[in-house]
C-alpha cells in the first residue's frame, strides 16, 4: 500500500443459501418433529375401553389344574404327559349354549422335517362337528393376525371355520401403544397405509413349509404386538392357559387353571373389549347364577394385561420370611419383576426360578435371550441366594408363565395364565390374560402346585431340570450387552 493512500477494506457479500437447501433442511426438522410425536403419542395413548382389566374377587369352592410337562424319557426318546388340550376337547363337547375362544397361534405351518401331533386341525375339526350338531350355539373364534402371516395368505383352518358358520375375529391390535417406539414411528408413518395383502416372495421365517409372506406383512411383523391371549370359555366353565392349540407348539410344556362361576361373565367382558378393537359385533352373554360370591373357600381374580402387572409385584411384595416363591416361566426379563426377586430374597423368602433356557423356538435355534443374561444378573446379585434351574428342553419349549408364592399358615397365592413376565407382556402392549387365585394351605389345588414344582425340581422320576451352570457359558456376559441394548432400543421380541 503507498504512503497517504486511502486504506481500502475488502467487503464481502455473504452468499445466499439455497432455496432447495433451506426446504430440505425444514423439510427434514419437520420430519424428526412428526416422529418424535408420533413415538410420544402412541408409546402414552389411552388404552380401548375395557383393556387392561382387574376383576373383583369372586369365592369358588375349585380352581383345576392343568399340565402338559415333555421330558426325556431315556436315550432317545421323549415321555409327554399332556392334559390341556384334551381338557379343550372336552369343554367343547360339554357346551351347549356358546363357545368363546381366544387363542395366539393357531396354524399348521411348520419346517421342512419336523412332524408334530396335527393339534390344530383337531380342534378346527372338533369346533365345526360341533356347530353342525348344534347350529343354533353361537362359537366365536378369536385370533391373532400371526396366522394369516399379517394379512400374507388365508389360513385353513380359519376359513374351514368360517366355512362351517363359526365366526372368526381377527384381532386389530393397531389401537394398542407401541412396544417398538423407534421402529413403530417409521412403520406407522410410511408402511402402515399400504396394508400387507398381495403376493408372498419372502421365505417364512417362522416354517419354511409355511406360506411366503410379503414385505409389507414383515415389516407388520416388525411392528411386534399381539394378541397374545389363551382362553376357552363355554356356559360352564373357563379355562386360562399358557399354551397355544399349534401344532409346532405340541410339545411344549404348559399350565392352565381352570374356573366356574360368575367370573366368567368379567372374562367375557375382556373377550367383548378385544372384539371391539377388531369390529368383532357381539359375543355371546353369560348368565350370573344370582348366588352369593362369598361361599367358597378359594378367592379368584381375573386379571388382563396391565393388571397383571400390578398384582405380580404386589404378591412379591408381600412374600415375606418362611414362604417360598416358585416361578416357572418361558421369558423373564422384566426390571420391576427382578428387583421384586431380589427384593424378596434379601427378606429371606426363598425364591427358586425354573427358566426356559431359550435355545429354540419352533425348531430354530435361538441364543438364550433373556433368561441367561437375567439368569447369571439374579444369581451374582443375590449373593447366590436366588435358586435358578433350566427345564430340561430339546426340540421343545418349557412354556408356563406361573408365579405361586407357598405360604405356611396362610393362602397361597397363584397366578398364571398367557403373560411372560417381560415388559411387553406386562406393561400394556400385548392383549395378555390370567388367573389369580388366593388359596388355603389344605385344598388339594395348593398341594398339586407343591407336588408340580417339587417333582420338576427335584426330577422325581425324570431328569426334568438342570442346574444353573448348564447354560451359563463363557458368552454369556455378550449376551447380556446385547440383551440390555435390545432393551434400551425397544427392539426386541420379549
Amino acid at each position: 500500500m503507498t504512503p497517504g493512500q486511502p486504506l481500502q477494506l475488502e467487503h464481502t457479500v455473504p452468499k445466499k443459501r439455497k432455496p432447495r437447501t433451506i426446504w430440505i433442511g425444514s423439510t427434514l426438522g419437520l420430519l424428526v418433529l412428526w416422529l418424535i410425536a408420533v413415538i410420544i403419542y402412541q408409546t402414552h395413548k389411552p388404552l380401548p375401553e375395557g383393556i387392561s382389566y382387574e376383576s373383583p374377587i369372586y369365592h369358588v369352592d375349585d380352581v383345576q389344574f392343568w399340565k402338559d410337562i415333555t421330558y426325556a424319557k431315556g436315550k432317545d426318546q421323549m415321555g409327554h404327559d399332556q392334559e390341556i388340550l384334551q381338557r379343550i376337547l372336552q369343554i367343547v363337547e360339554e357346551s351347549r349354549e356358546f363357545l368363546v375362544i381366544d387363542l395366539f397361534l393357531f396354524n399348521n405351518y411348520t419346517h421342512e422335517g419336523d412332524s408334530f401331533p396335527k393339534v390344530s386341525r383337531m380342534l378346527a375339526d372338533k369346533l365345526i362337528a360341533h356347530q353342525q350338531q348344534y347350529p343354533d350355539m353361537d362359537i366365536v373364534f378369536i385370533t391373532d393376525e400371526v396366522n394369516t402371516n399379517y394379512g400374507s395368505a388365508p389360513n385353513e383352518l380359519l376359513e374351514d371355520l368360517k366355512s362351517a358358520g363359526i365366526r372368526v375375529i381377527m384381532t386389530d391390535v393397531d389401537p394398542l401403544r407401541d412396544s417398538t417406539p423407534i421402529y413403530s414411528a417409521f412403520w406407522r408413518t410410511f408402511v402402515q397405509w399400504f396394508g400387507q395383502s398381495g403376493t408372498g416372495w419372502i421365505p417364512n421365517l417362522m416354517a419354511d413349509q409355511g406360506p411366503k409372506i410379503t414385505l409389507r406383512s414383515y415389516l407388520d411383523l416388525l411392528n411386534v404386538k399381539a394378541n397374545h391371549r389363551k382362553v376357552v370359555v363355554s356356559e360352564h366353565t373357563a379355562l386360562i392357559s399358557s399354551g397355544n392349540v399349534h401344532d409346532a407348539s405340541a410339545f411344549h410344556s404348559n399350565i392352565a387353571l381352570e374356573v366356574q362361576g360368575d367370573i366368567i361373565q368379567d372374562i367375557l367382558a375382556t373377550e367383548q373389549a378385544a372384539a371391539n378393537m377388531s369390529d368383532g359385533g357381539e359375543l355371546p352373554k353369560y348368565q350370573p347364577s344370582g348366588q352369593t360370591t362369598t361361599q367358597g373357600p378359594i378367592g379368584v381374580r381375573y386379571l388382563t394385561e396391565g393388571k397383571v402387572y400390578k398384582h405380580v409385584l404386589l404378591e412379591m411384595e408381600k412374600a415375606t420370611q418362611g414362604d417360598t416363591l416358585w416361578m416357572g416361566m418361558f421369558y423373564l426379563a422384566d426390571e420391576k419383576v427382578m428387583n421384586g426377586l431380589l427384593d424378596a430374597a434379601k427378606r429371606g423368602v426363598d425364591v427358586r426360578l425354573i427358566l426356559d433356557p431359550n435355545q429354540n423356538a419352533f425348531g430354530s435355534d435361538k441364543i438364550g435371550i433373556p433368561n441367561r443374561p437375567v439368569a447369571a444378573e439374579l444369581y451374582e446379585r443375590s449373593d447366590h441366594a436366588i435358586q435358578i434351574k433350566w427345564y430340561n428342553t430339546t426340540k421343545e419349549q418349557y412354556h408356563p408363565k406361573l408365579l405361586y408364592i407357598s405360604k405356611p399358615s396362610n393362602d397361597a397365592i397363584i397366578i398364571g395364565g398367557s403373560t411372560n413376565f417381560t415388559p411387553r407382556n406386562l406393561d400394556d402392549y400385548n392383549l395378555e390374560n390370567d388367573l389369580w387365585v388366593s388359596v388355603p394351605p389344605e385344598q388339594p389345588l395348593n398341594l398339586e402346585m407343591q407336588d408340580y414344582f417339587n417333582r420338576l425340581w427335584s426330577n422325581e422320576g425324570a431328569p426334568y431340570t438342570l442346574n444353573l451352570d448348564a447354560y451359563q457359558e463363557k458368552t454369556t456376559w455378550l449376551k447380556d450387552v446385547l440383551f440390555r441394548l435390545q432393551k434400551i432400543l425397544g427392539l426386541t421380541t420379549f
